[in-house]
Protein backbone atom coordinates (compact mmCIF):
# COMPACT_ATOMS: atom_id res chain seq x y z
CA UNK A 1 0.00 0.00 0.00
CA UNK A 2 1.11 3.56 -0.69
CA UNK A 3 0.91 6.22 2.01
CA UNK A 4 -2.15 7.71 0.30
CA UNK A 5 -3.85 4.29 0.28
CA UNK A 6 -3.09 3.79 3.97
CA UNK A 7 -4.44 7.26 4.72
CA UNK A 8 -7.65 6.48 2.80
CA UNK A 9 -7.96 3.09 4.48
CA UNK A 10 -7.52 4.64 7.94
CA UNK A 11 -10.33 7.08 7.14
CA UNK A 12 -12.50 4.23 5.78
CA UNK A 13 -12.05 2.20 8.98
CA UNK A 14 -12.65 5.26 11.15
CA UNK A 15 -9.42 4.86 13.11
CA UNK A 16 -7.94 7.78 14.99
CA UNK A 17 -4.15 8.16 15.03
CA UNK A 18 -4.18 6.89 18.61
CA UNK A 19 -6.21 3.78 17.70
CA UNK A 20 -3.94 3.03 14.75
CA UNK A 21 -0.91 3.39 17.02
CA UNK A 22 -2.39 0.96 19.56
CA UNK A 23 -3.31 -1.60 16.90
CA UNK A 24 -0.05 -1.44 14.94
CA UNK A 25 2.52 -0.82 17.67
CA UNK A 26 3.92 2.17 15.75
CA UNK A 27 4.50 5.25 17.97
CA UNK A 28 1.79 7.89 17.67
CA UNK A 29 4.21 10.65 16.68
CA UNK A 30 5.73 8.48 13.94
CA UNK A 31 2.31 7.79 12.41
CA UNK A 32 1.40 11.47 12.45
CA UNK A 33 4.65 12.44 10.73
CA UNK A 34 4.19 9.78 8.03
CA UNK A 35 0.57 10.66 7.29
CA UNK A 36 1.24 14.41 7.41
CA UNK A 37 4.10 14.05 4.93
CA UNK A 38 6.86 15.13 7.31
CA UNK A 39 8.60 11.75 6.98
CA UNK A 40 9.39 11.27 3.30
CA UNK A 41 10.98 7.81 3.50
CA UNK A 42 9.43 5.75 6.34
CA UNK A 43 11.27 2.65 7.51
CA UNK A 44 10.27 -0.58 5.86
CA UNK A 45 9.38 -2.26 9.16
CA UNK A 46 7.15 0.69 10.09
CA UNK A 47 5.23 0.41 6.81
CA UNK A 48 4.82 -3.34 7.29
CA UNK A 49 3.39 -2.81 10.79
CA UNK A 50 0.90 -0.26 9.48
CA UNK A 51 -0.09 -2.39 6.51
CA UNK A 52 -0.74 -5.36 8.77
CA UNK A 53 -3.57 -3.32 10.28
CA UNK A 54 -4.79 -1.38 7.25
CA UNK A 55 -4.45 -3.71 4.25
CA UNK A 56 -7.85 -5.19 3.35
CA UNK A 57 -8.16 -8.90 2.63
CA UNK A 58 -10.40 -10.42 -0.01
CA UNK A 59 -13.35 -10.48 2.41
CA UNK A 60 -12.81 -6.93 3.60
CA UNK A 61 -11.14 -7.85 6.88
CA UNK A 62 -7.56 -6.86 7.62
CA UNK A 63 -5.28 -9.92 7.32
CA UNK A 64 -3.56 -11.27 10.40
CA UNK A 65 0.08 -12.29 10.41
CA UNK A 66 2.44 -14.33 12.49
CA UNK A 67 5.90 -12.77 12.54
CA UNK A 68 8.67 -14.67 14.26
CA UNK A 69 11.00 -13.09 16.81
CA UNK A 70 13.87 -13.20 14.32
CA UNK A 71 12.02 -10.72 12.12
CA UNK A 72 11.27 -13.25 9.42
CA UNK A 73 8.02 -13.30 7.49
CA UNK A 74 5.23 -15.48 8.80
CA UNK A 75 2.20 -16.97 7.11
CA UNK A 76 -1.23 -15.54 6.45
CA UNK A 77 -3.60 -17.20 8.88
CA UNK A 78 -6.22 -17.69 6.20
CA UNK A 79 -3.87 -19.47 3.78
CA UNK A 80 -5.86 -22.25 2.00
CA UNK A 81 -5.32 -25.80 3.22
CA UNK A 82 -4.83 -27.19 -0.29
CA UNK A 83 -2.64 -26.34 -3.25
CA UNK A 84 -3.49 -27.24 -6.81
CA UNK A 85 -1.42 -27.74 -9.93
CA UNK A 86 -2.12 -29.38 -13.27
CA UNK A 87 -5.42 -30.73 -11.98
CA UNK A 88 -3.76 -32.39 -8.99
CA UNK A 89 -4.53 -31.72 -5.35
CA UNK A 90 -2.08 -31.94 -2.48
CA UNK A 91 -3.30 -31.84 1.10
CA UNK A 92 -0.74 -29.69 2.87
CA UNK A 93 -1.87 -30.70 6.32
CA UNK A 94 -0.91 -34.31 5.67
CA UNK A 95 1.77 -34.21 2.98
CA UNK A 96 4.66 -36.46 4.09
CA UNK A 97 2.91 -36.72 7.45
CA UNK A 98 3.71 -33.09 8.27
CA UNK A 99 1.77 -29.89 8.83
CA UNK A 100 2.21 -26.31 7.65
CA UNK A 101 5.27 -24.80 9.32
CA UNK A 102 7.09 -28.15 9.43
CA UNK A 103 8.01 -28.49 5.76
CA UNK A 104 11.58 -28.51 4.49
CA UNK A 105 13.58 -28.60 1.27
CA UNK A 106 13.20 -32.39 1.24
CA UNK A 107 9.40 -32.06 1.17
CA UNK A 108 9.59 -29.33 -1.47
CA UNK A 109 11.56 -31.60 -3.77
CA UNK A 110 9.08 -34.45 -3.30
CA UNK A 111 6.09 -32.44 -4.56
CA UNK A 112 4.77 -33.38 -8.03
CA UNK A 113 6.45 -31.46 -10.84
CA UNK A 114 3.21 -29.76 -11.87
CA UNK A 115 2.52 -28.38 -8.38
CA UNK A 116 4.13 -24.93 -8.11
CA UNK A 117 4.76 -23.54 -4.64
CA UNK A 118 7.18 -21.41 -2.68
CA UNK A 119 8.49 -22.60 0.68
CA UNK A 120 8.76 -19.84 3.31
CA UNK A 121 9.86 -20.64 6.85
CA UNK A 122 8.41 -24.15 6.61
CA UNK A 123 5.10 -23.08 5.02
CA UNK A 124 4.01 -23.87 1.46
CA UNK A 125 2.47 -21.05 -0.59
CA UNK A 126 0.72 -21.95 -3.82
CA UNK A 127 1.86 -20.17 -7.01
CA UNK A 128 -0.93 -19.64 -9.52
CA UNK A 129 -0.18 -19.65 -13.23
CA UNK A 130 0.85 -16.08 -14.13
CA UNK A 131 -1.15 -13.99 -16.57
CA UNK A 132 0.20 -13.16 -20.03
CA UNK A 133 0.59 -9.53 -18.93
CA UNK A 134 2.63 -10.65 -15.93
CA UNK A 135 4.91 -12.77 -18.12
CA UNK A 136 5.38 -10.07 -20.73
CA UNK A 137 6.43 -7.55 -18.07
CA UNK A 138 8.92 -10.03 -16.65
CA UNK A 139 10.38 -10.75 -20.08
CA UNK A 140 10.72 -7.09 -21.09
CA UNK A 141 12.23 -6.11 -17.74
CA UNK A 142 14.67 -9.01 -17.87
CA UNK A 143 15.65 -8.07 -21.44
CA UNK A 144 16.56 -4.49 -20.47
CA UNK A 145 18.65 -5.72 -17.54
CA UNK A 146 20.33 -8.49 -19.53
CA UNK A 147 21.17 -6.22 -22.47
CA UNK A 148 22.81 -3.69 -20.15
CA UNK A 149 24.86 -6.29 -18.29
CA UNK A 150 25.98 -8.10 -21.43
CA UNK A 151 26.65 -4.84 -23.27
CA UNK A 152 28.93 -3.69 -20.46
CA UNK A 153 30.52 -7.11 -19.98
CA UNK A 154 29.31 -7.17 -16.37
CA UNK A 155 29.93 -10.10 -14.06
CA UNK A 156 26.46 -10.02 -12.45
CA UNK A 157 23.92 -12.55 -13.71
CA UNK A 158 20.24 -11.77 -14.34
CA UNK A 159 17.54 -14.42 -13.85
CA UNK A 160 13.78 -14.63 -14.23
CA UNK A 161 11.15 -17.00 -12.86
CA UNK A 162 10.88 -19.88 -12.51
CA UNK A 163 14.26 -20.22 -10.80
CA UNK A 164 14.69 -21.49 -7.25
CA UNK A 165 16.45 -19.32 -4.65
CA UNK A 166 17.48 -20.97 -1.38
CA UNK A 167 17.36 -17.55 0.25
CA UNK A 168 18.54 -18.18 3.83
CA UNK A 169 20.89 -21.05 2.96
CA UNK A 170 18.77 -23.29 5.18
CA UNK A 171 16.23 -25.99 4.31
CA UNK A 172 13.10 -23.99 5.23
CA UNK A 173 12.81 -21.38 2.46
CA UNK A 174 12.79 -21.64 -1.35
CA UNK A 175 11.53 -18.62 -3.32
CA UNK A 176 11.00 -17.93 -7.01
CA UNK A 177 11.40 -14.16 -7.57
CA UNK A 178 10.03 -12.78 -10.84
CA UNK A 179 13.31 -11.10 -11.84
CA UNK A 180 16.58 -10.93 -9.91
CA UNK A 181 20.29 -10.25 -10.20
CA UNK A 182 23.09 -12.25 -8.57
CA UNK A 183 26.52 -10.62 -8.50
CA UNK A 184 28.38 -13.46 -6.76
CA UNK A 185 28.75 -16.33 -9.27
CA UNK A 186 29.63 -18.73 -6.44
CA UNK A 187 25.95 -18.59 -5.38
CA UNK A 188 24.84 -20.03 -8.72
CA UNK A 189 24.55 -23.82 -8.73
CA UNK A 190 23.12 -26.17 -11.34
CA UNK A 191 19.93 -26.62 -9.34
CA UNK A 192 19.28 -23.26 -7.66
CA UNK A 193 20.71 -20.04 -6.26
CA UNK A 194 22.24 -20.69 -2.86
CA UNK A 195 21.94 -17.46 -0.89
CA UNK A 196 20.53 -14.00 -1.43
CA UNK A 197 20.36 -12.15 -4.77
CA UNK A 198 21.55 -8.55 -4.82
CA UNK A 199 18.45 -7.19 -6.59
CA UNK A 200 14.90 -8.58 -6.71
CA UNK A 201 11.70 -7.58 -8.54
CA UNK A 202 8.22 -8.94 -7.86
CA UNK A 203 5.32 -8.13 -10.20
CA UNK A 204 2.16 -7.70 -8.13
CA UNK A 205 -1.02 -9.59 -8.96
CA UNK A 206 -4.26 -9.95 -6.97
CA UNK A 207 -3.28 -13.43 -5.80
CA UNK A 208 0.28 -12.55 -4.69
CA UNK A 209 0.03 -8.92 -3.54
CA UNK A 210 -0.20 -9.53 0.22
CA UNK A 211 2.52 -12.17 0.21
CA UNK A 212 4.89 -10.02 -1.87
CA UNK A 213 4.28 -6.83 0.13
CA UNK A 214 4.45 -8.25 3.64
CA UNK A 215 6.09 -11.66 3.80
CA UNK A 216 8.57 -11.75 0.94
CA UNK A 217 9.67 -8.12 1.38
CA UNK A 218 10.69 -8.88 4.95
CA UNK A 219 12.41 -12.11 3.95
CA UNK A 220 14.45 -10.34 1.27
CA UNK A 221 15.47 -7.55 3.64
CA UNK A 222 16.76 -9.80 6.40
CA UNK A 223 18.43 -12.20 3.97
CA UNK A 224 20.66 -9.38 2.68
CA UNK A 225 19.00 -8.34 -0.59
CA UNK A 226 20.20 -4.79 -1.31
CA UNK A 227 17.32 -3.58 -3.45
CA UNK A 228 13.73 -4.77 -3.87
CA UNK A 229 11.14 -3.55 -6.38
CA UNK A 230 7.38 -4.05 -6.23
CA UNK A 231 5.85 -3.40 -9.65
CA UNK A 232 2.11 -2.69 -9.71
CA UNK A 233 0.78 -2.93 -13.31
CA UNK A 234 -2.69 -1.69 -12.33
CA UNK A 235 -1.51 1.45 -10.55
CA UNK A 236 1.40 1.82 -12.97
CA UNK A 237 3.92 2.44 -10.23
CA UNK A 238 7.05 0.87 -8.78
CA UNK A 239 7.93 0.91 -5.08
CA UNK A 240 11.70 0.74 -4.66
CA UNK A 241 13.11 -0.44 -1.33
CA UNK A 242 16.81 0.19 -0.76
CA UNK A 243 17.49 -1.95 2.29
CA UNK A 244 20.04 -0.89 4.88
CA UNK A 245 21.57 -3.22 7.45
CA UNK A 246 21.01 -0.54 10.12
CA UNK A 247 17.26 -0.43 9.29
CA UNK A 248 17.67 2.99 7.72
CA UNK A 249 15.79 1.86 4.61
CA UNK A 250 15.05 4.20 1.73
CA UNK A 251 11.66 3.83 0.03
CA UNK A 252 10.82 5.61 -3.23
CA UNK A 253 7.68 5.38 -5.34
CA UNK A 254 8.05 5.90 -9.10
CA UNK A 255 5.45 6.08 -11.85
CA UNK A 256 5.77 4.19 -15.12
CA UNK A 257 6.55 7.55 -16.78
CA UNK A 258 9.85 7.66 -14.87
CA UNK A 259 13.10 6.07 -15.94
CA UNK A 260 13.85 4.10 -12.79
CA UNK A 261 17.51 3.64 -11.78
CA UNK A 262 18.77 0.34 -10.40
CA UNK A 263 20.85 1.20 -7.37
CA UNK A 264 23.09 -1.85 -7.76
CA UNK A 265 24.50 -0.10 -10.84
CA UNK A 266 24.59 3.36 -9.22
CA UNK A 267 21.88 4.62 -11.57
CA UNK A 268 23.77 3.80 -14.78
CA UNK A 269 21.09 1.22 -15.62
CA UNK A 270 17.64 2.78 -15.81
CA UNK A 271 14.48 0.85 -16.61
CA UNK A 272 12.05 2.44 -19.07
CA UNK A 273 8.72 1.17 -17.73
CA UNK A 274 6.77 3.45 -20.05
CA UNK A 275 8.22 1.52 -23.00
CA UNK A 276 7.40 -1.77 -21.29
CA UNK A 277 3.83 -0.68 -20.49
CA UNK A 278 3.18 0.55 -24.04
CA UNK A 279 4.40 -2.73 -25.52
CA UNK A 280 2.44 -4.89 -23.05
CA UNK A 281 -0.74 -2.84 -23.56
CA UNK A 282 -0.34 -3.20 -27.34
CA UNK A 283 -0.40 -6.98 -26.90
CA UNK A 284 -2.86 -7.44 -24.03
CA UNK A 285 -4.84 -4.21 -24.21
CA UNK A 286 -4.93 -1.60 -21.42
CA UNK A 287 -6.01 -2.63 -17.93
CA UNK A 288 -9.59 -1.56 -17.32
Amino acid sequence: MTIDEMRDRKRELGYSYKQLSEKSGVPLGTIQKIFNGETKSPRHDTLVMLQRVLAPSANGVSPQFSISDEGRGGMLCEEPAFIFGGGKKVDLEHFNGKRQGEYSLEDYEMLPDDVRVELIDGYFYYLESPSMRHQLIIGELYAQIRNFIRGNKGRCIPFMAPADVQLDKDDKTILQPDVFIVCDPDKVTEKRIYGNPDFVVEILSPSTSRKDRFIKAKKYKYAGVKEFWLVDPRKKNVIVYSFDENDDDDITIYGFDDNIPIGVYEGKLQIDFNDIAEYVDSVCGPIE
